[in-house]
C-alpha cells in the first residue's frame, strides 16, 4: 500500500489534512484535487451494491439496478466459504462498473439474540462460522480492485437504542463471541476498511474507543486500513481522531474544529498526519480499479452466482416421507402470497434495487410447470379474508401436494427497530392448519430473515424449507430444489429454540435505561442449549438432504503440542447427487473456568457424486482449543485432554477421539493476594511454597490436617492460611514472593 502512494500527509497544510478526516458529502470521501487525490465513492451494503441515484441524498430506495445476492442470513447457512469468495467477486465487478470504491459491508455481529431487527444482515450465532465466510466475501471483493468495510465495530447486536446505548461486555465473553470474528477476518482477509458501531461499549462510544480502534484492532491485530464511522456516530471529532478514527461520515462541516484542535495541542499533528496518511493511502488503493474506463459486468452470469448462492442457503428441515422432491406428473398447488410477491432482501440501509427479480411462480412457469395458484392470505397486517382462505382451501382439494409460502412481512423485521416475537402471522398459521386438514401434503417454504417459531405448526407441514432471504434468483432457487433440480445443502447458522423464553438472552435483551448486560456471557445460542441440555427443535448446524452421506475413517492426529489434523472420509449412499458439511467441534475436559461443552473450530463443505467418496482434513492449531484468561489478560490453552468431535450438526456427532495437549505453558503471576491453592498448582510457585511450610513446620507452626479445613484455606490468600496456622503472615508472604520473582528472572 505504501509503495502506491506518492502524497505524503505530513506535505498537506493542516486544512488539508483535517478535510481528509471527513467526508466531502454522504458517499463520497474528500479528495485533494491539487495534490491528485480523488474524491472517490463508498457506499452500502453487506449483500450486494446499493448506490444512490443522488449522491447527495439518503433515500435508500432509490439506487443504481444491482444484483441483489442472498442477505447474509441467507449466505450463512451455505457454510460455502469459496460461494462466499464468488458472491464477493461479483459484487466487486458491480462497484467498478459504478465507480464504488468500497463497499460497505460485509456486517459480522453476532446474532445475540434470535429477536435482533438486522439479524437478516449478520451471519450467525457463532464466530467461527462468521468468520470463515465473511472473510472469503471480503477476499472476493477485495480481489477486483475494491475495498470492504468490515462493521460494526463492535457489540452492535441489537437495534433498540443502538445510536448510544451501552453494550456491557465482560473482556472474556468479548474477546471469545464478539471480536474473534473481527479479529480473524483481518488477519486472513486484510480488509481495506472498518466501520466502527454506534453503540457504546462498557460506556465507550465506538467512535471514541481507542482501545477498540487502536489498542486491539491496530497494535494487537496489526489491522492497517482506515476506520470509518458508522453514518452520524461521531460525537467528538477530536476525541475520534485520538482514538483511531480517520474518517467522520457524512461530514458534519467542523473540519476547523480539527485544525484548532491541532493548534490547542488537544490532536497532536503526529496523530492527524496518521489518520490522513490513512486516507491517501486508500485513495491510492482504490486509483487503478477507479481508473477502469468502460468496464461491464455480465448481468445474467451475477443473477447466476445468485442462483447457485440461493440454492447453498436454503435448510431443509423436515422431510416426512421423502414428500420431496414433487415428482413428476403430480399434481401441485402453490398457495401463499409470498410466491407472486417474494420478501427476498431486507429493509434499512442495504435495500437494493435488483437487476431482476424471479417469483416461485415465474420459476414454475419456467420450469414448465403448471400450478394452480392461490394468494392465501394479504402481505399486510389486516385480518384474514376468508374469501382467500376458501379460494386456498378449494385449490388444496384439488391438488396431490400443496407448497404453501409462509413468512414474515417486510415491515416485521428491518433495520431500526427489534423483533418482539418469534412468530408468523396469526392468519397465516391458521390457513396451514386448515388446508393440511383438507390435504396432508403439505410443504411450507418459509421467508425470513432471523428465526420464527415453528413449535406450534411444524406437525402440520410434511416440509418444511426454510429459505431465509434469499436475494432475486430466490425464486428460481426454490423451485429449483422442490423438483429434484438441485439438492438441499444448508446448514443453520442459528438455533431454532423451542420457545423463545428458552434462549439465553431473554433476561437481559434489549436492556433498559440506556444499557444493554451480556450477562448469558459465552454462552451464546448452541453453546447455551447444548452445555446445559436444553432442548431445541432444530440445532445449529443442522439440515436435511435428498441425499445420503456416511462419515467413516475418523482419525485425529497431532501436528504440535496443542494442534491437530482431524481427518475423515465422506461417503454419498445415495442415488442422489448432493453435499454434507463436516463440523469439528472442540470439547474441553476438565478447565479451570466455566468453559461451554463444545465450540465449533472448523468446517468443510464436501460436494459429492451418488456413490462417491472423498477424504477432507481440517486443521485445529493452539488457539483452537484456547479460552481467554481475565487474569492473564491473554488466550491460554491448559494441558489436558480434549475431545474431537467430528458432526454434522452441534447435536449430531459423528464420532468423538479424545486428545492429550500439553498446554501453551502459560501461568498466572502470583502476588500478595493469590490463594493457596494457586500456590500449589504453580510449576514455580508450588515448589517454592512447599519448602516454606516445611520450614514453618519444623519451627512448630503447622497447618491443619483436617480435610475440610484445607479445602476452605486452599481458596483463601496464603498469607491468611499462614496467619491463621500462627505464622507472621505478612512476612512470609514477601519472603515467597521475593523467591518467586527471583526464581521468573533466572
Amino acid at each position: 500500500m505504501t509503495e502506491q502512494t506518492h502524497v505524503n500527509a505530513s506535505d498537506l497544510s493542516l486544512e488539508e489534512e483535517a478535510s481528509l478526516t471527513s467526508g466531502s458529502d454522504s458517499w463520497h470521501v474528500q479528495g485533494v484535487p491539487e495534490q491528485g487525490l480523488e474524491g472517490y465513492m463508498i457506499t452500502d451494503g453487506p449483500y450486494g451494491l446499493r448506490k444512490a441515484k443522488d449522491s447527495a441524498s439518503n433515500d435508500v430506495y432509490g439506487s443504481v439496478p444491482a444484483t441483489c445476492f442472498p442477505p447474509t442470513a441467507g449466505l450463512a447457512s451455505s457454510w460455502n466459504p469459496e460461494l462466499a469468495h464468488q458472491v464477493g467477486q461479483a459484487m466487486g465487478e458491480e462497484c467498478i462498473q459504478e465507480k464504488v470504491a468500497v463497499i460497505l459491508g460485509p456486517g459480522v455481529n453476532i446474532k445475540r439474540s434470535p429477536l435482533g431487527g438486522r439479524n437478516f444482515e449478520y451471519w450467525s450465532e457463532d464466530p467461527v462460522l462468521t468468520g470463515h465466510q465473511a472473510a472469503e466475501l471480503v477476499n472476493g471483493v477485495q480481489s477486483e480492485g475494491i475495498g470492504t468495510s468490515v462493521k460494526h465495530f463492535a457489540a452492535n447486536n441489537q437495534e433498540t437504542e443502538r445510536l448510544r446505548a451501552s453494550s456491557d461486555v465482560d473482556e472474556r465473553t468479548l474477546r471469545e463471541i464478539y471480536l474473534s470474528a473481527f479479529e480473524y477476518i483481518v488477519k486472513n482477509a486484510k480488509p481495506w476498511t472498518f466501520m466502527c458501531a454506534y453503540n457504546r461499549l462498557n460506556g465507550v462510544f465506538g467512535s471514541e474507543n481507542k482501545r477498540l480502534l487502536t489498542d486491539i484492532l491496530r497494535d494487537e491485530w496489526g489491522f492497517d486500513g482506515i476506520v470509518m464511522s458508522d453514518w452520524g456516530a461521531v460525537h467528538n471529532r477530536a476525541a475520534a481522531l485520538n482514538a483511531g478514527l480517520n474518517l467522520e461520515m457524512p461530514p458534519s462541516g467542523t473540519d476547523n474544529e480539527i485544525v484548532e484542535a491541532v493548534k490547542a495541542g488537544e490532536v497532536s499533528k503526529e496523530q492527524l498526519d496518521k489518520m490522513a496518511q490513512g486516507m491517501i493511502d486508500l485513495i491510492e488503493k482504490a486509483r487503478p480499479a477507479m481508473s477502469r474506463e468502460g468496464f461491464r459486468y455480465d448481468v445474467e452470469a451475477h443473477n447466476q452466482v445468485a442462483r447457485r448462492a440461493a440454492q447453498e442457503s436454503v435448510v431443509l428441515l423436515k422431510n416426512e416421507d421423502s414428500i420431496l422432491p414433487l415428482r413428476q406428473g403430480e399434481k401441485v398447488a402453490v398457495i401463499g402470497e409470498f410466491a407472486r410477491t417474494p420478501r427476498y432482501q431486507g429493509g434499512g440501509s442495504s435495500h437494493i434495487t435488483p437487476t431482476m427479480v424471479t417469483t416461485a411462480l415465474d420459476a414454475f412457469e419456467h420450469a414448465g410447470m403448471e400450478v394452480d395458484f392461490a394468494p392465501g392470505f394479504t402481505l399486510d397486517g389486516a385480518q384474514q379474508d376468508e374469501a382467500l382462505t376458501q379460494e386456498a382451501l378449494q385449490v388444496a382439494k384439488q391438488a396431490d401436494k400443496i407448497i404453501l409460502f409462509m413468512g414474515l412481512p417486510e415491515d416485521a423485521e428491518s433495520e431500526g427497530f427489534d423483533r418482539t416475537s418469534l412468530d408468523l402471522p396469526a392468519k397465516q398459521v391458521e390457513l396451514l392448519q386448515k388446508v393440511s386438514e383438507v390435504n396432508p401434503n403439505t410443504i411450507v417454504v418459509l421467508s425470513n430473515g432471523s428465526v420464527v417459531s415453528l413449535t406450534e405448526w411444524l406437525p402440520q407441514a410434511k416440509a418444511v424449507l426454510e429459505t431465509w432471504l434469499l436475494g432475486q434468483a430466490g425464486g428460481l432457487a426454490i423451485v429449483d430444489l422442490l423438483t429434484g433440480q438441485s439438492t438441499p445443502s444448508g446448514k443453520l447458522a442459528q438455533t431454532i429454540p423451542v420457545h423463545l423464553d428458552d434462549d439465553p438472552t431473554v433476561m437481559n435483551f434489549p436492556g433498559d435505561e440506556g444499557h444493554v448486560r451480556y450477562g448469558e456471557g459465552v454462552y451464546v445460542g448452541y453453546r447455551y442449549y447444548d452445555t446445559f441440555k436444553k432442548p431445541v427443535l432444530f440445532p445449529f448446524g443442522f439440515g436435511l438432504s435428498y441425499a445420503s452421506f456416511e462419515i467413516t475413517d475418523v482419525s485425529v492426529e497431532k501436528t504440535g503440542k496443542n494442534a491437530v489434523r482431524v481427518s475423515a472420509t465422506v461417503t454419498n449412499t445415495s442415488q442422489v447427487d448432493g453435499a454434507q458439511t463436516v463440523q469439528v467441534y472442540v470439547a474441553p475436559g476438565k478447565a479451570k473456568v466455566s468453559r461451554p461443552s463444545h465450540e465449533l473450530k472448523a468446517f468443510s463443505k464436501v460436494f459429492l457424486k451418488a456413490g462417491e467418496s472423498q477424504s477432507v482434513s481440517m486443521d485445529l492449531n493452539e488457539r483452537d482449543f484456547a479460552y481467554w484468561s481475565r487474569a492473564m489478560n491473554d488466550w491460554h490453552v491448559e494441558a489436558g485432554t480434549y475431545g474431537i468431535e467430528v458432526a454434522t450438526s452441534s447435536r449430531d456427532i459423528v464420532k468423538s477421539v479424545d486428545v492429550t495437549l500439553e498446554g501453551d505453558g502459560k501461568h498466572f503471576r502470583l502476588n500478595s493476594e493469590s490463594s493457596m491453592g494457586e500456590w500449589e498448582e504453580d510449576p514455580i510457585g508450588g515448589p517454592i511454597m512447599s519448602k516454606k511450610i516445611e520450614e514453618l513446620e519444623a519451627a512448630g507452626v503447622h497447618l491443619p490436617d483436617n480435610p475440610n479445613t484445607m479445602v476452605l484455606f486452599r481458596t483463601m490468600p496464603l498469607g491468611t492460611v499462614l496467619m491463621f496456622s500462627g505464622a507472621d503472615g505478612r512476612t512470609v508472604t514477601k519472603e515467597l514472593l521475593d523467591a518467586y520473582e527471583a526464581a521468573l528472572s533466572k
